[in-house]
């Protein structure tokens, strides 16, 4: 952990029923930060919220439905008094090679991993630009730099995320931060969402030799908040020290 307490700062983190956004949850609460988890599953986020305290709430929320994430927002702007920090976790990795019989995971991963983090921003943005400084926080993937066979949509939405999160943060100086974060094989359940039965398990085999944990993860971007608010950690690459590609 950062060891810089946060005071009442109050953090939205999406994804947060497991993996990265529940390693990142834990980590701003024990930061002093309030937190807000998203997520589709709610006895997940209930659970963990139940476990961290600090006034964490929990909201059901798909980041693919504008109109969840306008309540969701509603919420903490009610109960939490709005978002200092938003953590643009949710996404999906659908691995495979491309075929028109894969169209369906293409379309959500589009509408997840890129659409998604650019509607709760959006939604989110008067709270982000309305206090004392806010900082934006897009979880993008070594995938963002570097396309491969197989992850060609996946590779899309991450190249998309970096792109606008870098327009985003010269659009948003100086009163907003924008962090991209871009890990590489880190140890969630993203490999089980798989639907290629054959990328699936190859995949997974690879997590299985060397991956970070999202604790790690966890720990960075916690660190990232607590620097001053002239200082600006604008992008940070993580992979498990042997991850070649």
């Amino acid at each position: 952990m950062s060891g810089n307490k946060s005071t009442g700062r109050v953090a939205v983190i999406t994804g947060a029923s497991s993996g990265i956004g529940a390693a990142t949850a834990r980590a701003l609460a024990a930061d002093g930060y309030l937190v807000a988890l998203l997520a589709r599953r709610l006895d997940r986020i209930e659970a963990i919220a139940s476990e961290i305290g600090n006034g964490s709430i929990a909201i059901q929320a798909d980041v693919t439905d504008r109109d969840q994430l306008v309540a969701a927002a509603r919420r903490v702007q009610d109960e939490l008094g709005g978002a200092d920090v938003l953590v643009n976790n949710a996404g999906v990795m659908l691995l495979g090679p491309f075929s028109a019989a894969r169209s369906e995971d293409y379309r959500r991963m589009v509408e997840a991993n890129l659409l998604g983090a650019i509607t709760t921003t959006e939604v989110f943005l008067d709270q982000l630009t309305g206090g004392d400084g806010g900082d934006l926080i897009n979880i993008s993937s070594v995938a963002g730099r570097s396309a491969r066979a197989g992850n060609g949509v996946y590779a899309a939405t991450k190249w998309g995320i970096n792109g606008w999160s870098e327009s985003l943060r010269q659009e948003l100086l100086p009163g907003v931060r924008v962090t991209l974060i871009e890990p590489g094989v880190v140890d969630t359940e993203l490999p089980s969402h798989i639907t290629d039965t054959a990328t699936r398990e190859a995949v997974q085999k690879s997590y299985d030799v060397a991956a970070v944990k999202p604790e790690e993860v966890a720990e960075i971007i916690a660190f990232v908040l607590s620097r001053p608010r002239h200082l600006a950690i604008n992008e940070v690459l993580i992979r498990p020290a042997d991850q070649l590609g």
